[in-house]
């Protein structure tokens, strides 16, 4: 896990400069790669890349990037590939100077080109400079876990890890407005977009590649929806049984000691318990972090049961608000810019815990959107089981499950009925594609803050119909298309919190849920099989239910990340929140209506509203890269180094 950089100057400049800037971008990066550091620049100086090490496999100089090859192909490279020594053995042993993965992707290049990716097992973000044939190659991986950001200016095409690095050479440091009506509506950005004014992230799946100052994406990785009618549920449970295992057992693939984060939910009980079975010596490392405002705050109690049955050692930290106001600054500046729910905090506090102990941890993210397992499918579904049977349709062959049979499950939602109650608010029954949007979209609730006619005539809901109606998923089937935008979308938003505030410490996070294999057989699912009788995540939960005790195996009160903020905020956290709105550049946000009140908003904020933190991330943003655009700035000239 590392970061990198690059440069390819619109004509070449001198290999002063290219140090200089490869320099700085390695600086404000330094955090991923702790153990290293190295730039290599061509003679030329018409291409340059930087790196920071963090050292996972082949721990040797040796390994050191960025890595050249006798065959004129130079590379910078951040993640894992988890089946490198398989490759290894099939590109020949004899070929290779180190036992890194890095070398590995250099020989797969060599040997298939660009089609190296489709070779690739594991999570990567890379650029390879191709001497031979005068271009640059790029890609990432299929899940967007790690990062890619690419900015185009008239010095040049840089890259990098974290959009920090690239801060110093945008002309302009702007607000993107179409960005920025995404992250209103969904608390992130859609496709290429990020929010910073002519920053973009190249998409998962993708490649880019330059020749000739052209630049041309392509996709070579897509999830089917093809879904396989011919096999019974036991066939998919045994499949995903085995296929999970395998991506367990290789994701332990390290030469330094690898732990994991345990919730107290079955998508992280799960990964860590098949860890521990692969991994049955020694002691095994688990994290947790834990709010004790309250019950429904405090999930230790199932993170310590989870530990106890797989005989893990759990490490506990108690995170408070005091603990908020001393570092949401610190996690808005390691996310680049705001995105997704507060649990990028817990996550930050949790992440420097376990980096005290070790470098890798395992965690279970993805599972929600795999297999389904947010409320709101529940939600949207029950919804459409009514209109199914008022209609008369409910046995047309639309629903994979009835009104009837979906009702034991409805207890899952006990704490969601304010939810229920916005979302019914304005009507019933309408199209598909418009009830899930009402259910996620945020942007509503924020008509007196948000100065909307700064940001027409852009629409999320047109680019969010999109990827709700992909292609790629089968129309019939309600449960797809929203696991499928929400894997597009809302999954890649909690991996870049996944991906920085892990490496904001200096700690890799490896994702086994994520696995191409057991995604492609999932997609194939019937949502029969997948949502059974109205049971979130069912397949997954059945398929290893010895493998997590009871209590937690059959928990219907898991609520992700459940953080106290609002809570908080009427408290203990109400002058914070106040005094970073009352500075004069806060007050005159041209995004934000002039009669905008934060005590006001504080004071009708709801449990499950995010109005006031999406707002108070953003302005945080702001002060952090707006207004200290001048700081970054000498950066470029060398003067912050």
């Amino acid at each position: 896990m590392c970061g990198i950089s690059g440069i390819v100057p619109t004509e070449p400049i001198s290999q002063e400069i290219l140090h200089k800037w490869l320099g700085a971008m390695n600086e404000l990066q330094a955090h991923r790669g702790p153990d290293d550091k190295g730039i290599w620049i061509h003679q030329r100086g018409h291409v340059g890349f930087g790196h920071r090490r963090l050292t996972i496999i082949d721990l040797t100089t040796a390994a050191a990037q960025p890595m050249e090859s006798e065959a004129g192909l130079v590379i910078t490279y951040n993640g894992e590939i988890y089946n490198y020594i398989e490759l290894r053995a099939e590109l020949g042993e004899e070929n290779f100077r180190t036992t890194s993965d890095t070398e590995v992707i250099l020989r797969a290049y060599e040997k298939w080109g660009e089609d190296c990716v489709d070779h690739l097992r594991g999570m990567f973000a890379f650029a390879i400079w191709d001497e031979k044939s005068s271009k640059l190659f790029c890609a990432r991986d299929r899940f967007g876990i790690k990062p890619f950001y690419y900015l185009k200016s008239s010095d040049g095409f840089f890259f990098a890890s974290e959009v920090k690095g690239l801060i110093p050479f945008i002309q302009e440091i702007a607000t993107d407005l179409n960005g920025l009506k995404d992250y209103l509506a969904f608390q992130f950005t859609l496709g290429e977009k990020t929010l910073f004014k002519g920053v973009q992230q190249l998409l998962p799946g993708h490649t880019l590649t330059i020749k000739n100052s052209h630049i041309q994406l392509r996709k070579y990785w897509e999830v089917q929806y093809n879904l396989d009618w011919h096999h019974t549920k036991p066939y998919f449970q045994e499949k995903v049984r085995s296929l999970l295992m395998d991506s367990v057992r290789v994701h332990l693939r390290s030469d330094v000691p690898v732990g994991s984060y345990l919730s107290g939910g079955i998508d992280s009980g799960i990964v860590a318990s098949l860890a521990r079975q692969i991994q049955h010596e020694g002691e095994f490392h688990a994290f947790h972090g834990k709010f004790l405002s309250g019950p429904e705050y405090d999930e230790s109690h199932y993170a310590r049961i989870v530990a106890d049955y797989c005989d893990m050692a759990l490490h506990e930290q108690e995170i408070t608000s005091a603990d908020f106001v001393s570092h949401i600054k610190k996690v808005i500046y390691h996310l680049d810019y705001p995105v997704a729910g507060p649990g990028s905090f817990p996550q930050y506090i949790v992440s420097k815990m376990a980096s005290d102990h070790l470098k890798v941890v395992l965690g279970g993210q993805g599972g929600d959107e795999i297999f389904g397992g947010y409320a709101r499918y529940l939600i949207s579904y029950f919804e459409q089981c009514i209109k199914g049977a008022i209609e008369g349709t409910m046995y047309s062959g639309n629903f994979v499950v009835t009104y009837e049979s979906i009702i034991p499950n409805l207890a899952t939602l006990r704490d969601y009925k304010p939810l229920l109650q916005e979302f019914w608010r304005e009507g019933l029954f309408e199209e598909r594609d418009k009830r899930y949007f009402r259910l996620i979209n945020r942007a509503d609730g924020l008509t007196r803050e948000i100065n909307w006619s700064l940001l027409e005539p852009y629409s999320a809901f047109e680019t969010f119909k999109n990827i709700f109606w992909g292609e790629n998923v089968e129309q019939e089937s309600y449960f797809d298309s929203m696991t499928h935008f929400d894997f597009k979308t809302l999954l890649p938003a909690l991996l870049q919190v996944e991906d920085r505030m892990s490496m904001a410490h200096g700690l890799e996070s490896r994702v086994p849920l994520l696995d191409h294999p057991l995604v492609e057989l999932v997609a194939t699912a019937p949502s029969n099989i997948k949502f059974e009788n109205g049971e979130l995540k069912h397949l997954l939960r059945t398929a290893f239910k010895a493998d997590v005790p009871d209590e937690v195996h059959q928990r219907q009160d898991k609520m992700g990340f459940p953080v106290p903020l609002n809570d908080w905020m009427q408290g203990e956290l109400k002058d914070f929140i106040q005094d970073v709105f009352h500075s004069q550049n806060a007050r005159e946000r041209e995004y934000l209506n002039p009669e905008f009140d934060i005590k006001t908003l504080i004071a009708g904020e709801g449990k499950f509203t995010r109005k006031v933190w999406g707002l108070l991330s953003l302005e945080l943003w702001q002060q952090e890269f707006h207004d200290k655009a001048p700081e970054y700035r000498q950066y470029k000239e060398g003067e912050n180094l």
